[in-house]
């Protein structure tokens, strides 16, 4: 499989991606305040994410972990702006969100790619939403596609690329209008092993060139640990943060990491806090039955 990052970033345009380096990571770009999240449901109110609060610094890779159920995805969400707060604010660049913004890009467990659109206009369509004219969308969307590793699938559609292909252009779509803020709702969980790895890997050295924070979804120990600089355990429902780990792992980072010492510590402490909240979570099932 092709690697995601080609050796070189081409473009002289001047609708080149404006971040090839890191920014350092020093200002807040998230700040999430005592946000809960309430649906309604058949028995009444429903606590999806209770009293939550973090922040997120401009440049940093923070991961949501915690057991399936615990209200990951529906706090990416509220980021995103697709689901409102019963109380508390989110600020992005001191801004509060209100609903989605060109600021944040998302990228989901499935690609949901336009199946109409070739890989090239699949990433052009939301510069051209945005008031882009169409060469300065092509030059975005050829440099991303250089970015990901895909230029020779340029012209392709979607159907004729393997999952994990797809998913690169998931990613090249979400990066098309430069977000600040990079959110991720479990992007690799539907490849296989291997996929996975690769996708992983490639996805350090993509986040090595841009700028955005990045917040990132998963229920994999490994997966967290290996990517993000400080990963957020989530409680069984209502999701509450139990512990903010810094991890403080070298970079760049490889498979062979999961090996170190270092890395095992760091994946006993989170395992022993999410074998405790996943036993909460089959507890309370149980009792409802």
């Amino acid at each position: 499989m092709l690697s995601l990052i080609s050796n070189s970033f081409r473009s002289d345009a001047s609708t080149r991606l404006e971040s090839d380096h890191r920014m350092p990571a020093s200002e807040s770009e998230i700040d999430v305040s005592d946000l809960s999240i309430v649906f309604d449901g058949a028995h009444g109110q429903v606590i999806a994410v209770d009293r939550v609060s973090f922040t997120a610094r401009r440049g940093e890779f923070v991961c949501l972990l915690g057991p399936s159920g615990c209200g990951k995805s529906t706090l990416l969400n509220a980021i995103a702006g697709f689901e409102q707060p019963y109380a508390g604010t989110i600020l992005v660049s001191g801004k509060r969100i209100t609903g989605p913004g060109p600021d944040r890009g998302m990228v989901f467990q499935q690609p949901h790619l336009f199946p109409w659109k070739s890989v090239r206009s699949n990433i052009a369509h939301g510069p051209r939403m945005n008031g882009k004219t169409r060469a300065e969308a092509r030059a975005i969307a050829d440099d991303l596609i250089a970015m990901v590793g895909l230029s020779r699938f340029a012209n392709a559609y979607p159907h004729t690329l393997s999952g994990g292909m797809q998913q690169r252009v998931s990613i090249a779509r979400a990066l098309a209008n430069q977000p600040r803020v990079l959110l991720m709702d479990e992007p690799f969980g539907a490849l296989d092993a291997q996929t996975r790895a690769i996708m992983q890997d490639s996805l350090l050295k993509l986040w090595s060139r841009i700028s955005a924070t990045i917040i990132f979804v998963t229920h994999d120990i490994d997966e967290a640990i290996l990517l993000a600089d400080r990963v957020l355990v989530m409680s069984a429902g209502p999701g509450r943060i139990l512990s903010d780990i810094t991890v403080g792992l070298p970079r760049p980072r490889t498979l062979e990491l999961t090996l170190d010492t270092r890395f095992l510590a760091l994946k006993r402490e989170c395992f022993a806090l999410i074998k405790e909240q996943s036993a909460r979570a089959f507890d309370a099932a149980e009792s409802r039955s």
